[in-house]
């Protein structure tokens, strides 16, 4: 079963990664994001599986549960007797991902909670805006969608400013932009090669409604001053066109918007990322089967 173990848990998600690296930039962002989140997940749940299956040869080798349910713990640890560090070390690394699944999942929704319940945000409207002196905006899904938008960011913007930064945050819930972005994230805990991932989505997603709002509005240049009146009110903006404000970020979104490349589409970008991930899933199939014919064996 060792190979299962390196091609689900070691090779497939560095290759996802690595291919992140490469490739994003080569795609139309709102694809990429998507491509590059459900192949997360993907790499993810197959890694996450593999690692269940090895906790549960883990408990296998023991002796006592052997006995107790009638099967030769020794045919159990012959299997991978040349690297016997592998079921443990799984059971560890399951138990971690497990953890830090959890823990991701909880902030979603502590942090969706306190957005929620933001001034109990009316069903009947689509822009809410809220009175704070912070320039901040952002989207909250559905159903219904809505946009949140305060003071201190209308007082920032042009009319024709304002109009792109709606026009982000329609994309945003349009493009089911939080969904990518959550299931980047819980991806990412289950395993941490696949980090770098969830950055490249972030910054996709921003990328995908810099366009679109670029596209409503007719004026890329607005997007871009807009996007940059946003980044330069503080750090207090972390919503709506100033998400994804690592160092370098947003330059490098305004001058895709200013100077933007044109870049030959390879269906390979598409395809691989996407293929690895199912090909890992099917192989963890394998990996089942191959464990309940250990237990028959040792039976």
């Amino acid at each position: 079963m060792f190979d299962h173990f390196v091609w689900s848990v070691l090779v497939v998600p560095a290759v996802i990664a690595g291919l992140a690296l490469v490739s994003a930039d080569r795609m139309p962002p709102g694809r990429a994001a998507a491509v590059l989140a459900w192949s997360a997940a993907g790499a993810a749940a197959a890694s996450t599986v593999n690692l269940a299956l090895f906790t549960v040869k883990a408990v296998a080798e023991l002796p006592v549960p052997g006995q107790w349910l009638g099967w030769s713990s020794v045919v159990i640890a012959r299997d991978t007797q040349t690297v016997p560090w592998v079921s443990w070390l799984s059971a560890v690394l399951f138990l971690a991902s497990m953890a830090a699944v959890w823990r991701t999942r909880r902030r979603h929704r502590s942090a969706l909670a306190v957005i929620t319940g933001l001034g109990d945000l009316p069903a009947d409207r689509e822009v809410i805006v809220v009175p704070d002196p912070a320039p901040e905006a952002f989207s909250v899904e559905g159903p219904p969608g809505r946009i949140v938008v305060t003071t201190g960011m209308l007082d920032l913007l042009t009319d024709q400013q304002y109009a792109a930064l709606l026009a982000h945050e329609r994309e945003h819930l349009r493009g089911g932009h939080h969904r990518l972005a959550r299931t980047a994230e819980l991806a990412c805990a289950a395993h941490p090669l696949l980090r770098v991932l969830a950055i490249r989505i972030d910054y996709l997603v921003e990328r995908a409604a810099d366009e679109r709002a670029a596209a409503a509005v007719g004026d890329r240049r607005s997007v871009a001053l807009a996007l940059g009146a946003a980044a330069l009110a503080g750090p207090r903006t972390p919503a709506g066109l100033h998400l994804a404000e690592r160092p370098g970020v947003v330059p490098k979104r305004v001058r895709e918007l200013l100077m933007p490349r044109r870049r030959p589409l390879s269906w390979l970008y598409l395809l691989l990322p996407g293929a690895l991930a199912a090909f890992s899933l099917v192989w963890t199939v394998e990996a089942a089967r191959d464990l309940l014919e250990l237990f028959h064996a040792a039976a």
